[in-house]
């Protein structure tokens, strides 16, 4: 692949992004160098990196790096026995915490990841080395106190011999008899030494060492005789202080240089993950999925997003090559995104072959491509000059001699900057030759020879880019299988070309050519006609599906309800023979007693005691409709369809469904139940008014609920979403839908590595409006999407 190409297809601004990821300057030298690679296996290890990083940064967050160091010079200085800088020290100490904090951040709350985890397992982790380090250099320029004991005793007596020095000198500056002999009452310092500003006249009354004079001679700087000894005393603990800082410098050095194998690995490593997680907060950046890489020469890009458009904006192409066709030619108007599409396919194959996740849907398939040509400039004006056509076809010469079976060649406005037919015919005669050498192709074309020849010639292809002749406006929407039209002629009508001019062109077209374009006409509107009819069939049968179900679950409940209720009337049943049985077994023995009893007076006493108990055991266990009396008894001329009455007999509110009949009976719904009742057993509600129904829209919230009622989908689709956004979405989503009435819906979250269906069906289990879910059957999308149940 040759610079022109990156250029061309802007694979360096992908390089700027990658590299705005990394943390480290060692990891971005690394980044700047990266190209598109041949091998195979190599590109799927890379890929599967991407993935596992993208997996830590969804459950955890980015690795907690920082800029680390690039320290290699210095552990080879340490390894020779030199003495490293406070600031070398430094930044060997941050490299050992970042990565004792890389391991620690990798060893909780994650699966298993092949790959990371391989390289975390072997990152050194050296606690020793980086608590030494640490407790000794405070700064680049400044080392602890408690680096070593004798450091800290040297720092105590320089104190008390500063405190000596200066206590000595202020008795000299407070002195009577030295006020005449001084310049200023202060201390300064000259060459190291604590001196006092004297006046030169009074030079040889006040002993001591001249260390330097001012700019005028009038005063010089005298180091007093009496703290001569104490300022070399001060001089001797400095030497030393600086002699321990040495020796703990070399010490620490030493220690470094014994663990130089394990930094030298760590820094590889490091650098290493770095690059891993860059590629993967890219991939979360554009919401990118990680192709799958094909050995058949297999492309087949899914919902493919140009990486460096705005993600809100960019419409998705679905393009395919390798399969029944090798050449794809794009055809449709000006500004309708043809080259971008052409863009698109070399970045993205550049991007897969690089080891990076694209922003594309799950399912992509990208061959490995040898060598990628593209030939795409600015050559969409109208002013076509020579020296453009010959800029043009030097690109065209290079890539037919280079082209082969492993080539990937783009092509904009082939054959154009010269006279039409001649330019279509070369267009053709490249394409051919192109075909024949084995390579993918994609061209687009304004050529009506080119289309002709893509649907006569087997294994090319046409595509087209819509354009919606109304707004006249383009749509970007990538279609294959259909030539596109220039729609010259209707966008003229549309900005008010007189329609005489129109008519003259189209009488100068070829007639063979106005029935072509026609032909692409018919077959467009056919096509966007079975399109919609599809979707209107694949909807209807979603809702009678969902009907079907909803219909189940109600029959099963009253399967289950209706056990129930004879469940109970049997343990009832058995109560009520328990009792009669224990009631006539009593009755018996009472009236065997009474055969026994001489009184007649005490015989019928017993009887009728005896009759009374039987009756309350009867009257007990008897079920008793208590009808109430109806006040307000209708007519049958009173009663019309859709009237609210009261069913006394039921003691149920229902809904007239029919007029009474002769008799006086009439239908009547209540709930879900239809029942006949006579007119008799009936009173009005409200006078007989209907029950006022407030209209939607009027109340509070009816606008509302209208709303999301009418807009609502039926599913919701995250996939390639971090699982955070997905969360918030889909719950949102939820709200919109119980709002809306819907008992059931789906979600839409792809297969990948399971972790979005893992999140979304935990906030399933504990959402409020989910009564239950399930995976998708094998025609909804399977372990791709849930299909939950709202309440």
């Amino acid at each position: 692949m040759n610079e022109k190409t990156y250029r061309v297809l802007e694979y360096n601004k992908i390089i700027e992004k990658l590299k705005a990821e990394a943390a480290s300057e060692m990891t971005k030298k690394i980044i700047s160098e990266l190209r598109p690679l041949v091998d195979v296996c190599l590109i799927e290890e890379l890929l599967a990196e991407t993935t596992e990083a993208v997996s830590v940064i969804v459950r955890k967050g980015a690795l907690p790096l920082g800029s680390f160091y690039d320290i290699e010079n210095s552990l080879h200085l340490a390894r020779k026995g030199g003495t490293l800088t406070m600031k070398q020290l430094l930044e060997v100490l941050y490299n050992l915490h970042v990565a004792r904090n890389v391991v620690t951040f990798l060893k909780t709350d994650l699966p298993r990841l092949p790959i990371i985890h391989e390289m975390s397992d072997v990152l050194s982790v050296q606690k020793g080395l980086e608590e030494n380090i640490d407790r000794c250099i405070i700064s680049e320029d400044e080392m602890s106190d408690n680096a070593s004991p004798e450091l800290k005793q040297i720092r105590r007596n320089i104190m008390r011999q500063n405190e000596a020095v200066k206590v000595k000198l202020n008795h000299i500056l407070t002195s009577a008899d030295n006020k005449v002999l001084l310049q200023d009452a202060i201390v300064t310092m000259r060459q190291g030494r604590y001196v006092i500003p004297v006046k030169q006249e009074h030079k040889n009354r006040f002993p001591g060492i001249v260390h330097d004079q001012s700019a005028t001679g009038a005063t010089l700087f005298i180091e007093p005789q009496v703290i001569v000894t104490l300022n070399n005393e001060l001089r001797e603990l400095e030497l030393a202080e600086k002699k321990e800082i040495q020796r703990i410098l070399a010490e620490l050095s030493a220690n470094v240089a014994e663990h130089f194998h394990e930094l030298l690995n760590n820094q590889s490593l490091l650098v290493k993950l770095d690059f891993i997680f860059a590629k993967g907060r890219l991939s979360v950046q554009y919401q990118g999925t990680d192709a799958q890489v094909s050995q058949e020469g297999i492309l087949d890009i899914k919902k493919g997003r140009h990486p460096l458009l705005n993600a809100k904006k960019v419409v998705p192409i679905n393009v395919s090559l390798g399969k029944d066709y090798d050449t794809l030619i794009i055809t449709g108007p000006n500004t309708g995104g043809k080259t971008v599409t052409l863009k698109t396919v070399g970045l993205l194959a550049m991007m897969t072959q690089s080891g990076l996740h694209i922003p594309a849907g799950s399912g992509t398939v990208m061959p490995v491509f040898e060598k990628i040509y593209a030939d795409i400039g600015d050559e969409q004006s109208i002013e076509q000059s020579l020296s453009t056509f010959s800029s043009h076809m030097n690109n065209i010469v290079d890539i037919v001699a280079g082209a082969d079976q492993n080539t990937l060649v783009l092509v904009d406005e082939l054959g154009a900057g010269t006279d039409p037919t001649e330019g279509a015919a070369l267009a053709i005669a490249v394409l051919d030759d192109l075909y024949k050498k084995g390579a993918h192709t994609i061209a687009t074309t304004h050529y009506t020879e080119l289309k002709k020849y893509a649907i006569e010639t087997t294994g090319v292809q046409n595509a087209s880019m819509e354009f919606n002749v109304e707004t006249l406006s383009p749509t970007y929407k990538l279609t294959i299988g259909i030539p596109g039209k220039s729609n010259a002629f209707e966008i003229s009508e549309k900005l008010g070309l007189p329609e005489r001019i129109i008519e003259k062109a189209r009488t100068l077209l070829d007639t063979k050519d106005i029935q072509f374009e026609n032909v692409i006409s018919s077959i467009e509107e056919d096509k966007k006609k079975a399109e919609s009819e599809r979707d209107e069939a694949i909807y209807i049968n979603l809702e009678m599906k969902r009907q079907k179900e909803e219909l189940d679950k109600r029959l099963k409940k009253l399967e289950e309800q209706k056990e129930k209720i004879l469940t109970k009337a049997r343990e009832e049943a058995r109560d009520i023979l328990k009792a009669a049985k224990e009631v006539a077994e009593e009755t018996q023995k009472q009236l065997k007693d009474i055969d026994k009893m001489d009184s007649m007076t005490e015989r019928h006493a017993r009887l009728s005691e005896s009759k009374r108990r039987i009756k309350e055991a009867d009257s007990r266990y008897r079920e008793t409709i208590q009808v109430p009396e109806n006040y307000n008894p209708v007519t049958i001329d009173q009663l019309k369809i859709g009237d609210r009455v009261k069913i006394l007999t039921l003691g149920q509110n229902g809904e007239i469904l029919s007029l009474p009949d002769d008799k006086g009976d009439l239908l009547v719904q209540i709930g879900m139940l239809k029942a006949n009742v006579n007119v008799k057993n009936l009173m009005l509600i409200h006078d007989g008014a209907k029950k006022k129904k407030i209209p939607i829209g009027k109340t509070k919230y009816g606008s509302l609920y209208q709303s999301k009622a009418q807009n609502i989908s039926l599913s919701i689709n995250v996939r390639g979403r971090n699982l955070e956004d997905a969360l918030m979405d889909v719950d949102k989503y939820l709200d919109d839908a119980y709002m809306a009435g819907l008992k059931e819906v789906t979600v839409i979250h792809g297969r990948g590595e399971g972790i979005l269906r893992g999140g979304l069906q935990d906030m399933f289990k504990k959402h409020k409006h989910v009564e239950s879910f399930r995976k998708g059957a094998f025609n909804e999308g399977g372990d791709g999407v849930t299909v939950v149940t709202l309440k």
